[in-house]
């Protein structure tokens, strides 16, 4: 889905832990199909993928300790709510210049 929508560029990185989901063969060939480049980080070091060490920890401080969900489906609604109108295009971003990633987005494909 994520890839239609976005149409990412040649060559993109896409960084993950060593998941299963992450190492199976089909996903990484999906990757490749699409130009990707599969990066993991090494077994066990968080510091690795920092970025998102930090997005998952602020996901379960903003919604996940403050709200529970009563099923799946309504914590997959309540996580997808938080990231594409909250996270996105709603939350300043310290490390984006106090800007939404939607503004920062917006601003690197009007400069291209």
């Amino acid at each position: 889905m994520a890839i239609e929508q976005r149409q990412p560029a040649p060559g993109l990185i896409h960084h993950t832990d060593q998941g299963q989901t992450y190492i199976a063969a089909s996903y990484r060939r999906r990757l490749a199909d699409h130009d990707m480049i599969s990066s993991m980080s090494r077994k066990g070091d968080c510091w690795d993928n920092a970025v998102a060490e930090s997005f998952f920890a602020t996901l379960k401080f903003e919604l996940m300790d403050r709200k529970p969900f009563g099923s799946r489906r309504s914590a997959r609604a309540g996580i997808f709510e938080y990231i594409e109108v909250f996270y996105n295009r709603q939350r300043l971003h310290q490390t984006l210049g106090y800007r939404t990633p939607l503004e920062v987005e917006e601003a690197s494909q009007s400069d291209a």
